[in-house]
């Protein structure tokens, strides 16, 4: 494996835990995680890539080794508010290559069109956003956010590490027995009493009160002006959030249709999780598109 280094830095007021795999002197590409995942999760899709790259990757906010919010709840604006500020500090006067992940994908797909002069080239894994929502919606979601604030919440712990690598087979059966248990030291850690726990907030458990408002997103990817390559997996779950595969699958398309240059590429026998699944031929994918 390509060794890769920690860092952590000041943003906008949280200790943020940045890894780096690369020269530093090489052109730096950006790779944002999605939810109840860390920067590490990259690391096979690193190992990959063929030319001299310098990876930047840091834990959200919440995730990892980085601050918790200190919030009951987790905002998304707040990712991009911390994108910006990550940006800033490694890349303040170049635009930057761009890569986000599911929940990662949908935040660098959304600040490539609110500042579209910093971001060269973006690609999306499997950020396709949320389903629509309508106004009726909300009395709903302000009660159950309401109701869900006077709950504890918490991450359920394991008793081994191998129960942790277990756990991630089980969500991805794909996952090998060597990339679960690598991903298990850096997805959970012991605790004082010898269980591992997830490295998440209990926080990112509770439902948003905020609709997703699906034409002001679309409105923010019709301004990207960089060249986007949207990557999707063959066997994706993506129909569990989004609906019936049909109705689903013409909704995504009609919001792919609104960013000005896209190029689309699908990945045979891989989920949702497609930097673990086949990181050979997605770094290939991706090295392709930013060359």
């Amino acid at each position: 494996m390509k060794p890769s280094r920690s860092e952590f830095i000041k943003v906008r007021g949280l200790s943020y835990h940045v890894r780096h795999w690369g020269d530093p002197s090489a052109p730096k590409l950006f790779m944002m995680h999605g939810w109840m995942d860390v920067a590490a999760s990259f690391q096979f899709v690193v190992d990959c890539l063929q030319a001299d790259w310098h990876v930047i990757a840091p834990d959200w906010r919440g995730f990892g080794k980085t601050d918790a919010s200190g919030s009951d709840t987790y905002w998304f604006l707040d990712y991009l508010g911390d994108l910006d500020a990550i940006l800033d500090h490694y890349s303040p006067e170049q635009p930057v290559a761009l890569l986000g992940h599911s929940m990662g994908g949908n935040v660098v797909t959304i600040y490539a069109g609110v500042r579209p002069e910093r971001v060269a080239r973006l690609i999306n894994l499997e950020g396709f956003g949320m389903p629509a929502t309508t106004p009726d919606q909300a009395p709903g979601r302000y009660l159950k956010w309401l109701a869900e604030l006077r709950e504890d919440t918490a991450l359920r712990d394991y008793p081994s590490q191998a129960a942790v690598a277990g756990r991630l087979q089980k969500t991805n059966p794909r996952l090998t027995d060597a990339r679960a248990a690598f991903l298990s030291a850096h997805w959970a850690a012991p605790n004082a009493a010898g269980n591992w726990v997830i490295l998440g907030d209990a926080g990112h458990k509770r439902s948003s009160p905020i609709l997703y408002h699906v034409e002001e997103v679309m409105a923010c990817w019709r301004k990207i002006t960089a060249p986007v390559l949207w990557v999707e997996a063959a066997q994706t779950d993506v129909w569990r959030w989004m609906g019936a595969k049909e109705s689903a699958r013409i909704e995504i398309d009609r919001r792919i249709a609104c960013i000005a240059q896209v190029k689309t590429e699908l990945i045979e026998d891989a989920g949702h999780m497609l930097h673990h699944d086949q990181p050979e031929l997605l770094a290939r994918m991706i090295e392709g598109f930013l060359k």
